[in-house]
């Protein structure tokens, strides 16, 4: 006779949660339906992940979004890092590699109010949250649950994260790439050091909201012959 108490229902609640964490047939299938949802747009992404997160009863501290001893601290040291990794970017970086200093895939943005607006919102849910939570929170709980929390484990985990985050922006072209790459081992790096999901979210708002501000007001060739002129 099959058990049909309130007792069955929290019971299996907890071992289908286990089975998210796990690596068995379930929690593989459910890591395919978040990763999938990148396919299609980081939030899309972000939502499955926050679904599993709720399944799961996965620990917040697990994904670095637990509460910072002093929010002012991790919103202002994000948005001052997000700043001056933007300049350094635009400035040094993409000069090397022979980047051309008007950014051609966004230069409609330029003086584009419509534009501009919608695209500071998408920074801070889509980029700023979406790929923050998906890329660093959730990729490097997933992953750190197959590899591991060993020096090398670490070290894959932020090679894969990176390269996947750098193929997430192809559209953008190589050198859309190629900042990527550079952006994303940095937060990498500050979140596998740190594990503050606020404050990489907050560094790569900034970076994005400061790119739109040099792309809005014109100013591309000017920051991007800082340095070489």
């Amino acid at each position: 006779m099959s058990d049909t108490s309130p007792a069955a229902k929290p019971n299996f609640d907890v071992r289908f949660a286990e089975k998210l964490r796990g690596w068995g047939l379930v929690g593989i299938v459910a890591f395919i339906i978040v990763v999938a949802g990148v396919l299609l747009t980081p939030p899309i992404a972000a939502a499955l992940g926050l679904v599993w997160l709720w399944l799961s009863r996965t620990p917040l501290r697990e994904m670095g979004m637990t509460r910072p001893k002093s929010w002012a601290v991790t919103i202002l040291g994000g948005l001052l890092l997000g700043i001056a990794l933007k300049f350094v970017m635009k400035a040094v970086v993409l000069p090397l590699f022979g980047a051309d200093p008007v950014n051609h895939t966004f230069h409609y943005l330029a003086h584009n109010n419509a534009a501009a607006l919608e695209f500071a919102a998408y920074a801070i849910y889509g980029a700023g949250f979406s790929e923050e939570f998906f890329f660093r929170g959730y990729l490097f709980e997933r992953l750190g649950k197959l590899f591991g929390q060993s020096t090398l484990a670490i070290v894959t985990i932020i090679i894969v994260t990176t390269g996947l985050f750098g193929l997430a922006h192809f559209a953008q072209g190589p050198f859309g790439v190629v900042n990527a790459l550079f952006t994303g081992a940095t937060v990498a790096i500050i979140f596998a050091l740190t594990r503050n999901l606020w404050f990489v979210m907050s560094a790569h708002a900034a970076f994005d909201l400061t790119a739109l501000g040099i792309i809005y007001y014109d100013v591309e060739p000017q920051v991007a012959h800082l340095i070489f002129k």
